[in-house]
């Protein structure tokens, strides 16, 4: 016998109660601390080890051995009781071999008191270093520390294969009042898959991933995975420098949106990772003039068919694509290339699968309660209950995550008209009012409020984007003038308004002239982004080019006069992947883009097209300085619905102006005079007819002289040639 054990006690005296026995091995105790681990000042020590051999107890500063643990009458519980208490290892003895490990129950409470009330407070911005399964040297011993939001379960555990999924082996000590669940778990390495095993109320439910976990495994499988500090040596210092000048309002703002999975794929189809992506995506991108990407959500979500848009990991890039470290050498190539990148964020619902949030502890946790306010049935998806704080600081912490960890300079949020009416998509007797008897929802108004004024503070310089469709006031308004604080609002009613003209045959397009014209009444009411986004080319909506009327010549003069119209409105700018150079196909999730359609003359053309307009729209300050204020803008012939013709002035803030005429009709113009501020030489900046671009090659040969007769209010005039569905933009020399 070593001198550090006695046996002065038998088997029984050494075992809990009864009733704690019987609720340990039933996998029902809430608080195995109580009798698991060390007790009696440390002398008296009991594991549970279900299936375990052998158990001997090893001092853990010399190794020697302390006591062999006596196996009870209850197979796996293992007691004995030392001299005097020591630090102490378990050498295990199973089956397939022997392991060596500190004692979980040995250590004591882990997460501290302000870690616990800033989120029982909804103000914990560092959820992503608190929460999930952390890496972490407690007392020397490295391991992973795991922690889970759980109020409602009676008992939670870690699972995985290191204790073969079985959830008697690992169960979590409950922290009051916050209802956190957390655990130690020795010598656990980054790259072990594990997911939460809860007792609910009456049953063990479905096995859960971790609301917080930073890594999952790839989909179809569910498990989360523990992954370590992220490690990358930033090397964008400079871009982060400049970023707030670079996208401030008088800003140029030129988006390339895409879906990581279908840009491109390798030869065999199989997905393109980060690294790839580095070597093939930011080189196109910067060729062709964008200043952003903007990337479908790439948070893990378990349904491809998604895109994304129903994820289950707030704070973990899908595995689909790489690891951790790979988005983040992503982003920084993107900086070190002069391009900024921005995430497609959905905080306005999640996918009801059993291993994601829904139901988590078994009660409507995330969500709320009732399906008339928890459940959306246009999506098949819950509903977060954002009124609730735990909830609220959530999906702020997720936010700020994607900004702070990953460089991430803006958030496109998802869907946020869903949020902010509760009768949204619901018919008359199947929603709840708030509590004035209004449709709107109050929690969701605070939250996107908060966020926006959380995020001016702890990721200044970066954006926060809406796609918001309907007509609610003030979305892009600082919050102190009771707006809701975002940087930009998407223009929906633009874009659904200038494609239902487009898509008019040109004779009747004079019977729909103010489609084109009525954006400008209210342009400048919010800081909007002009969308041409993935939605307008699935589900049957056809790709952008075939929504053009005519002929195979007529749709791509048409295309390339819509662009150009586009460049040249006020509003930044974002474009989806493939309507670039023209992509005849509805997009695919599951397909890479047509890049073979670039061999044909006329698709090359519209992606120089693209090209051009972009460099010109970040090299003319009039295109881009004052695209949120009407100084910017004024209209020249807005009214000339018999010739369907437009032209406009967009003026830069010293004044200088470029002229853009637009004629949407497949006929020459010949003569047309329009009236310009100043003389002398016009220059010809982009003709989106020009022969580079597959058009006809019809214009000013480059330029024309103004003659002083006064025309459109402006003391002289242009005698112009207007090219057939082509757009001019002149410059004076």
């Amino acid at each position: 016998m070593s001198p550090s054990q006695t046996q002065p006690d038998n088997d029984d005296s050494l075992l809990p109660s009864e009733a704690d026995i019987d609720a340990l091995v039933r996998g029902e105790h809430g608080d195995p601390f109580a009798i698991l681990g060390p007790h009696d000042n440390g002398t008296l020590v009991r594991v549970y080890l279900p299936n375990a051999l052998a158990v001997e107890l090893l001092a853990r500063d010399s190794g020697e051995k302390l006591a062999d643990m006596r196996a009870s009458r209850v197979p796996g519980l293992f007691v004995c009781r030392l001299a005097k208490a020591r630090a102490y290892l378990l050498r295990i003895r199973w089956a397939s071999g022997e392991q060596l490990s500190e004692d979980p129950y040995s250590f004591g409470p882990l997460l501290g008191e302000t870690d616990l009330y800033l989120f029982a407070e909804g103000n914990h911005r560092d959820l992503g270093r608190c929460l999930g399964a952390q890496c972490l040297n407690v007392d020397g011993v490295e391991g992973v520390r795991f922690a889970v939001w759980a109020p409602n379960a009676r008992r939670v555990s870690v699972v995985g294969p290191f204790n073969g999924w079985d959830g008697r082996r690992h169960s979590m000590r409950l922290r009051y009042p916050a209802g956190i669940w957390e655990l130690f778990i020795p010598r656990l390495r980054p790259g072990e898959s594990y997911q939460y095993e809860l007792l609910g109320s009456h049953c063990i439910l479905p096995l859960k991933a971790d609301p917080v976990a930073l890594a999952t495994e790839s989909p179809p499988n569910t498990a989360s995975v523990v992954a370590a500090p992220l490690q990358h040596d930033w090397r964008d210092r400079e871009w982060m420098s400049q970023r707030a000048a670079r996208q401030a309002a008088d800003a140029p703002l030129a988006i390339y949106e895409l879906h990581v999975g279908s840009w491109r794929r390798d030869q065999d189809g199989r997905l393109l990772g980060w690294q790839r992506l580095i070597e093939r995506l930011i080189p196109y991108v910067r060729e062709m003039g964008y200043t952003h990407v903007e990337l479908l959500p790439i948070m893990e979500h378990p349904f491809g068919g998604s895109w994304g848009y129903q994820p289950l990991s707030q704070f973990a890039p899908s595995a689909r694509y790489g690891r951790r470290e790979d988005l983040a050498a992503f982003v920084d190539a993107c900086h070190q290339a002069g391009i900024g990148v921005i995430l497609d964020w959905v905080p306005a619902h999640f996918p009801t699968d059993s291993h994601g949030l829904g139901r988590f502890d078994g009660t409507a946790l995330y969500e709320y309660e009732h399906p008339f306010e928890g459940f959306h049935q246009d999506w098949d998806t819950f509903i977060y209950n954002l009124g609730r704080t735990e909830v609220h600081g959530f999906m702020i912490a997720s936010a700020l995550y994607w900004l702070r960890e990953f460089h991430v300079d803006g958030l496109r949020v998802d869907a946020v008209a869903s949020m902010l009416y509760r009768d949204y998509s619901r018919k008359d007797g199947e929603w709840i009012p708030n509590r004035h008897g209004g449709r709107e929802n109050l929690e969701a108004i605070d939250f996107l409020r908060h966020l926006n004024d959380v995020v001016k503070t702890e990721a200044p310089g970066t954006l926060v984007i809406a796609e918001e469709s309907t007509a609610w006031p003030g979305v892009s308004r600082p919050t102190a003038e009771g707006g809701l604080g975002f940087d930009y609002k998407w223009n929906m009613g633009w874009m659904h308004d200038t494609l239902k003209y487009m898509a008019e045959d040109p004779i009747h397009r004079a019977y729909h002239h103010d489609r084109m014209t009525f954006g400008l009444i209210y342009a400048f009411s919010e800081r909007f982004i002009l969308p041409i986004s993935h939605d307008e080319v699935v589900h049957g909506k056809r790709s952008l080019i075939d929504k053009m009327p005519g002929d195979r010549w007529q749709k791509f003069a048409n295309l390339r006069a819509y662009l150009s119209f586009m460049w040249s409105m006020p509003g930044k700018k974002l474009l989806f992947m493939g309507c670039e150079f023209g992509q005849w196909r509805e997009w695919s999730h599951d397909h890479e883009l047509d890049w073979y359609l670039l061999n044909y003359d006329d698709h090359q053309g519209v992606q120089q097209l693209v090209k051009d307009l972009n460099r010109l729209y970040r090299r003319e300050p009039a295109l881009h300085e004052q695209d949120c204020v009407p100084q910017g803008f004024q209209w020249l012939i807005g009214d000339d619905r018999h010739n369907s013709v437009f032209s406009w002035l967009r003026r830069d803030r010293g004044g200088r102006p470029l002229l853009v005429i637009a004629n949407f009709t497949p006929v020459v113009r010949h003569g047309y005079r329009i009236g310009v501020p100043s003389g002398g030489d016009w220059q010809e900046a982009l003709n989106s007819d020009a022969e580079c671009y597959g058009g006809s090659n019809l214009g000013n040969a480059g330029g024309v002289v103004a003659d002083e007769l006064a025309s459109h209010g402006q003391p002289f005039s242009l005698n112009l040639k207007l090219p057939p569905l082509g757009v001019l933009i002149l410059r004076p020399v």
